[in-house]
């Protein structure tokens, strides 16, 4: 069932967490003994945390040159040590996403928290987010359409990324504002609530030192209107992911024009529905982007 909270995997389970395939995993479990999996009446292998754990450990050690029957020879409390000696700036994105991973499947507050300090040693907020939060949501994505983890996971490490983009963007809100040609207003269409990568482009504008009034998920067209009334030169911002949907969306983007564009105000789409867009018959102050990147730049 898609709500019932995994505590026990099957190994295709442990083949989308991993990226191993599971016809390895067998051979690995049958000639080196790495997994002792419990067996359902009609013999079919059950795998518990613990062993994705070192599943996950085993990879990275295979990943980095060592072969799996030396890997074999060292126990369980030795694999994660050595683990954590040979993480180096080069690697540790993939050990990071592991390790987050790890979090989500046990509803770890603590281990994602301790691990996202970790990447701060090293990385900036930017990096963190580009290198690891974007593929860890892609994986996180491709696991929940595939059934290996719940709703409940996606939500647990969803919300953890959105309070780090929040606590970034309130550092940034308190440094000076440097920009004052422009104010950005950024919101989702009506019905659109995935508001990630909405909050990263509150991040990186404000971090630019623009004004930014940010205003959310599901947000009608009429509303912005009011944002005239006390901002000039106004960029809208607007961000795609399933709505509007592909039959309403040349229409939807037609009536933003109409409604929100004047010689002062513009409107910046993004997200992946803005591929389905006709862009041959939007307004030249419309300006659709491939990605949130291109986007950063032209600011």
């Amino acid at each position: 069932m898609l709500n019932k909270i995994n505590t026990t995997f099957s190994i295709k389970d442990l083949e989308n967490l991993s990226g191993v395939k599971a016809h390895t995993i067998r051979i690995w479990e049958k000639r080196y003994d790495v997994f002792q999996p419990l067996r359902t009446d009609t013999n079919i292998r059950i795998y518990d945390l613990k062993s994705l754990q070192k599943l996950l450990n085993i990879n990275f050690l295979h990943q980095f040159g060592y072969k799996i029957s030396k890997i074999a020879t060292y126990s369980d409390e030795e694999i994660p040590a050595m683990v954590r000696t040979i993480v180096s700036e080069k690697n540790s994105k993939n050990h990071a996403i592991n390790i987050f991973k790890i979090a989500m499947m046990n509803f770890d507050y603590q281990l994602f928290v301790k691990t996202y300090d970790w990447l701060t040693q090293e990385k900036t907020f930017r990096q963190i987010f580009i290198e690891v939060f974007i593929p860890l949501m892609e994986e996180i994505g491709h696991l929940w359409q595939t059934d290996t983890i719940s709703p409940a996971h996606e939500h647990f490490v969803c919300h953890l990324i959105r309070q780090k983009i929040i606590l970034n963007i309130h550092d940034a809100q308190l440094k000076d504002r440097t920009q004052f040609d422009r104010t950005f207003v950024l919101s989702l269409p009506l019905n659109e609530i995935h508001d990630l990568g909405l909050l990263y482009l509150n991040y990186e504008i404000t971090n630019k030192g623009y004004q930014v009034v940010y205003l959310g998920e599901s947000m009608p067209i009429e509303s912005l209107k009011d944002l005239k009334i006390h901002f000039s030169n106004i960029i809208f911002v607007c961000y795609f992911t399933v709505q509007p949907v592909v039959d309403e969306l040349d229409g939807y983007v037609d009536e933003m024009a109409a409604k929100l564009l004047d010689d002062d105000s513009e409107i910046w789409l993004l997200g992946r529905m803005t591929l389905n867009i006709n862009r041959d018959q939007i307004s030249s102050k419309v300006t659709v982007f491939d990605s949130a990147f291109q986007l950063i730049q032209k600011i």
